[in-house]
């Protein structure tokens, strides 16, 4: 058996195995405070069972380190795994009748429902079933313990970690062999050679396995800029463990001057190493630190800095927050990327060909090189397959193959993927293991994925925190990947919303998890059932099943290990079958009543998800699922209320209810969800309750309609956590809602990074509605905090005060159709700014320097910057504007503009001409878009006019669109 699957098994194991061992102490705990035990002994089994399980643990990090391969110990890992799912099994199968008999009690006129039900609050009456559970947990137990017997015969040991596989690396390279990296040497020289300079510096080099860290570092290493600029050159190839006294020895050798007899003497070696290096310029490469333990890197960091005239120190690390704990500033941390398309085919080509031709296999290494998705490794690695290839069949076959299937890329490449997969917990390796479930180059949403290692439970409800605060484990646990950029990160307003998996590492973990469908297909025991055939093999390895242009017509028995479900366009019959469900996702099929209560039976449900099913009403058996944390119910256009039941709900999280037009009001006993905290209502024109105001752990709310349907804006007062984006519609009626709009109290949101404005009126503009909107506005004024900024239909002639206050950290300012307002505020005060996009101001005529905010005191010095870090300046569709003010010489003095890349002036048909003085200063800009503009297009349009000559003599790399 391959020993990289092997290890991946242990570790699947380890993690269940933790999993059961929490519940069964947790069932046990949970009976003895119940009135009616379990059957007699079966607590004590229970018990039992746990100290077995959670014994094996210690021996199972010894199978995991050892290397050979054996087939035997796979097979028992997998039995020992199944054994452990099956009592999961066991387990919530028991809770799942206790709360289903709860629900039934409940039922009935004479009980009381209670609000929060637990399992073992209740007594469950049913004695045969009891009887029946004992059984199970008592041939589990026997299974156990034969599993158990065959260890022996393994002599597992509890030992302290190996060394991993990793390759020693030196200073020298060929340099014939590289392809790329001139750009990203030049950066990292500049702030090595600028780190001379400082006295003691840390530049960190970051990025993936395989990326090529190290290749740059050997780059700079040997640099002639570099050398120049230090007395002394040291390279130390570091890794795991981080061994100071060893490290601060293969200094001293480097240095020439042998090894000393008392080396293990750290003191001494220290004291030494400072003895040699004073004085001295020095520059020391550490590769591949792997240490996040801050009192390891202290002792030799210290020494350096007493040592050293100046020391400037090159770290090398998969992982950010090595760089961090070692005291790299962020502009010193290097974000190494992939290398491109082209650069990446040369690569791969100078590896397999070795002066080779390359004619008739151009198209071919084209398509493979860009299987390498850009990583270095890869592309070295498939060269060195292709290197013994000779025909265009052969070629061909390792473009359509997967890249596990060759020995070389398991032996080569694998083994670096691996290095950073060990440094994870089992609970990290779980979760990132379970990312191959989703298609290769797919964008997945953070949200969504964390939700779904919940319903696994990959999450260890024993981490900090523990099951009140899963959320936040399974965020914490997707940082830790990115951190050791096993996934790729796309930010989307200021936040990471969603991440890909480079195809390289997604390959390496379906790798792993297909080696293990393989060995569990063979398991799988002949069924009769042709309809479940094509999906068991994925639901048992995955314990997932999710259905998009495919379609099931039944859920029957076979599938009932599933934890996660996801269904499109066609409702199967069977779904009450799946008690173990906890992720359950339906779109666009056609629910009937019968098929939500069914649904609603599902006790063990953590997320649900309804959205565009046409649902016109929710049965108040929803407050049955007193599990569930995620309720989305978007798009369901005809929904017109929903039950006090969901009021029920202790566990609630988060309430979706976009897009759900019809449905006028939230429940009034929502102030009873004690821990929602995200309330989803985009275009909606509900009631909020004045209830909601006492839910000050809100943390989200996308939207406010304000004036509508009785909404007052004070609600907000006390919901200070609010954060992420906020839309208030404005709907402006009387004077009160000036005195309304400060009692919100926004200045207090410090945590909302986007606010968008609506003003909402179809009366003439009048002299009360003006001093309404502006009274609003100003009342409106939110906390510095605040990122992106965008304002519709303002009727006010002016803008308030806060809008241009040097003390905003705002990126970005939208302002959309303004019926009244005829100039902009001096938003160039904003010390963040990068984007301005201003459309449809009927009212600008003429736009003076008071844009540039630098005529006032505060910034009227000759070192006052204007728009600092503007990158892009959008204006659209005033079509009134006719003039825009050039800078006068005495403004000259100052910096304008000096990020500005793009500047749209489009559909603004009575605008002549541009400022060229001020333009001459944005000397950064690279393209000019006129579009719709006829009279700039006139004047412009003409690349050998004087005009467009007098803007691009000072903008070299200014074009025209």
């Amino acid at each position: 058996m391959n020993s990289v699957f092997l290890e991946y098994q242990i570790i699947m194991a380890d993690a269940i195995i933790s999993s059961v061992a929490e519940q069964l102490i947790q069932i046990a705990k949970e009976h003895i405070k119940s009135e009616i035990k379990l059957v007699r002994g079966v607590e004590k089994e229970l018990r039992n069972l746990s100290d077995s399980l959670k014994g094996l643990r210690n021996e199972l990090d010894d199978a995991e380190r050892r290397r050979y391969e054996d087939k035997a110990i796979g097979n028992w890992v997998l039995r020992l795994e199944e054994t452990s799912y099956e009592m999961e099994d066991v387990l919530e199968e028991w809770c799942y009748a206790l709360v289903q008999h709860t629900m039934e009690v409940a039922a009935t006129p004479k009980h009381k429902v209670f609000p929060s039900l637990l399992p073992s609050c209740l007594c469950f009456r049913n004695v045969v079933f009891r009887r029946d559970i004992a059984m199970k947990v008592e041939y589990l137990k026997d299974k156990l313990n034969e599993t158990l017997k065959e260890k022996s015969q393994f002599h597992f040991t509890i030992s302290q970690l190996a060394a991993n596989w990793r390759v020693q690396s030196t200073s020298r390279f060929d340099s014939s062999e590289l392809q790329g990296r001139k750009y990203d040497t030049a950066i990292v020289v500049s702030k090595v050679v600028l780190g001379e300079e400082l006295g003691f510096r840390i530049v960190s080099i970051v990025g993936a396995g395989g990326l090529g860290k190290t290749t740059l570092a050997q780059l700079v290493y040997n640099d002639n800029r570099v050398k120049g600029r230090f007395d002394l050159r040291i390279w130390v190839c570091v890794s795991d463990p981080f061994d100071v006294a060893k490290i601060a020895q293969g200094i001293i050798e480097s240095m020439g001057k042998g090894r000393i007899s008392i080396s293990n003497q750290l003191e001494a070696t220290l004291e030494r190493l400072v003895e040699l290096i004073a004085g001295k310029r020095i520059l020391l490469v550490l590769d591949d630190v792997w240490t996040e333990e801050y009192d390891k890197w202290e002792p030799l960091k210290n020494a350096l800095k007493c040592g050293g005239a100046s020391t400037t120190v090159l770290v090398t690390t998969r992982n950010e927050n090595v760089a961090k704990i070692m005291g790299t500033m962020d502009h010193d941390i290097y974000r190494l990327g992939l290398l491109s398309e082209d650069e990446c085919r040369l690569l791969l080509e100078h590896t397999a060909l070795s002066g080779r031709s390359m004619e008739g296999f151009e198209d071919v290494s084209e398509k493979i090189a860009r299987k390498c998705n850009g990583l270095p490794l890869a592309a070295k690695t498939l060269g060195s397959l292709l290197r013994f290839k000779d025909t265009l069949a052969e070629w061909e076959n390792v473009l359509t193959s997967q890249v596990w299937e060759f020995k070389e890329v398991k032996e080569k490449l694998f083994p670096h993927l691996l290095l950073s997969y060990n440094e994870l917990s089992p609970m990290h390796k779980r979760c990132f293991s379970y990312c191959a479930f989703f298609p290769k180059d797919e964008k997945i949403r953070v949200e969504e994925v964390i939700r779904i290692w919940m319903a696994l439970g990959y999450l260890s409800s024993s981490a900090e925190g523990g099951g009140d605060n899963l959320e936040l484990i399974g965020q914490e646990c997707f940082k830790n990947l990115a951190r050791r950029f096993l996934v790729q990160e796309f930010e989307e307003d200021g936040q990471i919303e969603s991440f890909k998996i480079h195809d390289i590492v997604h390959e390496f973990a379906q790798f792993l998890r297909d080696a293990s469908s393989r060995m569990e297909a063979s398991e799988i025991k002949t069924t009769t059932c042709k309809v479940c055939i094509p999906f068991i093999a994925q639901a048992k390895a995955y314990r997932s099943l999710i259905f998009d242009k495919r379609s099931i017509p039944s859920l029957c028995n076979c599938l009932t290990n599933l934890r996660v479900l996801g269904l499109w366009n066609d409702f199967p019959s069977g779904i009450e079958n799946l008690i173990h469900l906890k992720w359950l996702s339906i779109d666009h099929c056609v629910l009937y009543n019968e098929d939500l209560e069914n649904i609603c039976k599902l006790y063990y449900l953590q997320t649900l998800f309804l959205r565009s099913c046409s649902l016109k009403a929710i049965p108040r058996q929803i407050g049955n699922l007193i599990k569930l944390r995620h309720l989305d119910l978007s798009n369901n256009r005809e929904l017109l209320e929903l039950p006090e039941s969901i009021c029920a709900l202790p566990e609630l999280r988060t309430l979706n209810v976009e897009g759900c037009i019809d449905l006028s009001q939230l429940p009034q006993g929502v102030d009873k969800l004690i821990n929602l905290k995200h309330l989803h209502n985009m275009y909606s024109v509900m009631q909020l309750p004045q209830s909601l105001a006492r839910l000050t752990g809100l943390r989200g709310l996308s939207e406010f309609n304000w004036g509508s349907g009785g909404n007052r804006m004070r609600l907000l007062n006390k919901l200070n956590l609010l954060s992420g984006s906020l839309q208030l519609k404005i709907n402006l009626g009387t004077a009160e809602m000036v005195e309304d709009a400060r009692e919100a109290e926004l200045k207090q949101k410090k945590h909302v990074q986007a606010l968008r404005m609506e003003f909402l009126t179809e009366t003439a503009i009048s002299s009360s509605t003006i001093q309404m909107a502006e009274g609003v506005m100003d009342a409106l004024e939110p906390h510095p905090n605040l990122r992106h900024l965008s304002i519709f239909f303002y009727d006010g002639t002016k803008f308030p005060d806060w809008i241009s206050s040097p003390f905003n950290q705002l990126r970005s300012i939208a302002l959309t159709s303004f019926r009244n307002t005829p100039c902009l505020p001096p938003l160039g005060k904003l010390p963040c700014l990068e984007e301005i996009d201003v459309r449809d101001m009927y009212r600008l005529v003429t736009l003076g320097p008071q844009l540039l905010g630098t005529g006032d005191k505060d910034t009227s010095s000759p070192n006052a910057v204007a728009f600092p870090k503007l990158k892009k300046l959008i204006i659209k569709g005033c079509e009134n504007w006719r003039e825009w003010e050039d800078i006068t010489p005495a403004q000259e003095e100052h910096l304008i503009m000096p990020c500005l890349t793009e500047l749209a002036i489009r559909f603004c048909s009575e605008l002549a001409a541009l400022p060229h003085r001020l333009l001459h200063k944005a000397s950064s800009l690279e393209l000019l878009d006129i579009a719709g503009s006829e009279m700039l297009i006139q004047r412009y349009g003409d690349i050998n006019a004087s005009a467009w000559k007098s803007i691009s003599h000072h903008n070299p790399r200014l074009r025209l669109r």
